[in-house]
Formats: C-alpha cells, structure tokens, sequence
C-alpha cells in the first residue's frame, strides 16, 4: 500500500502538469487552498486515501514538506497568504462521487 505521503505528492505533481484535470479552486482563507479535481485520475488506494462522502485529515511529515518545499510552495501561491513561513501542511481530501470530483484541501500552518 502507498503511503498518504506518496498519494498526495502524486496528486500535487499530477495536478501541476495537467492543469485540465482541476474543476474548480476555492480560496477560502488565507492559508488554505481547495481543488476539485476529475474522479478519473487514477490514484493508488483511493478509496483508502479520498474515502467517499467523508473527510480525512493528515498533517503532512516535516521531511514531506522539506523535500517538496518548491511544488507546496506553487500550491501556496494560490492562497490569499503573503508570508511563506509556514512549517506544517496539512491535507484534507474525500472523494464526492455525486459531483464525480476529489477534494484535496491543504492548510498551510
């Protein structure tokens, strides 16, 4: 089984490649950043990683974040945030098969 660090870095870099796949993005706050994106991409375990009708949080490991600081970094641009010192990231995701999207949520803490 992949580890959540492993889905999420697939999504993000996925996302960042092909732009097409993302429905919509929601600034809600200004650490905070939601994409919906196509229920098509096909991601490992993802029924474990985007259960159905249902949120699940992760904090994101420190070396997840120190390791991949340039593409969090362009997903943090999306935000209405100017200070980029944040330490923690943290990903909510759920997959909403009504509306045939996944829910990937980070927080920049």
């Amino acid at each position: 089984m992949a580890s959540n660090s492993d889905s999420i870095y697939y999504v993000l870099t996925k996302l960042k490649h092909h732009p097409e796949l993302i429905k919509s993005i929601r600034l809600r706050y200004t650490n905070t950043v939601m994409i919906l994106f196509d229920d098509s991409l096909k991601i490992a375990d993802a029924s474990f990683y985007f259960p159905v009708d249902r949120f699940m949080v992760n904090r994101l490991s420190n070396d997840f974040v120190a390791k991949n600081g340039d593409l969090l970094d362009s997903y943090f641009s999306m935000t209405n945030g100017t200070k980029k010192n944040y330490h923690d990231v943290w990903a909510t995701t759920c997959h909403i098969p009504e509306e045939k999207v996944y829910l990937l949520e980070l927080s920049f803490e």
